[in-house]
């Protein structure tokens, strides 16, 4: 499980901490991929969430666009293994509902 721990950063001090332009960071926030702050010039993110917009950003060369679509599929990807989790755990509570009311019959 993921933990938050949201900080406010200047622009300036993101954009040296992780290596992201202001206007890259800007575009991040146009986009819905980072939020503002309420003072001007900063932003609320996690560092865990910075540091993936960086990687992605670097590493693979994505435009914030393609971020966009990644951190979405990423996204997805998470509620699919708790949902996977969750269901898993629904068998295994059934499979020792059955066993305990008496033997099972192979159709």
């Amino acid at each position: 499980m993921e933990t938050s721990s949201i900080i406010t950063i200047t622009f300036h001090d993101c954009a040296i901490r992780y290596g992201l332009s202001e206007p890259d960071l800007q575009e991040f926030v146009d986009l819905g991929l980072l939020h503002p702050a309420d003072a001007p010039g900063t932003l609320r993110a996690e560092p865990d969430d910075l540091a993936r917009l960086a990687r992605l950003h670097h590493e693979l060369g994505l435009s914030a666009e393609g971020i966009d679509v990644v951190l979405a599929m990423r996204q997805r990807l998470l509620e699919l293994q708790a949902e996977l989790a969750h269901q898993r755990a629904r068998v295994a509570q059934l499979e020792y509902f059955l066993n305990k009311s008496g033997p099972l019959v192979d159709l």
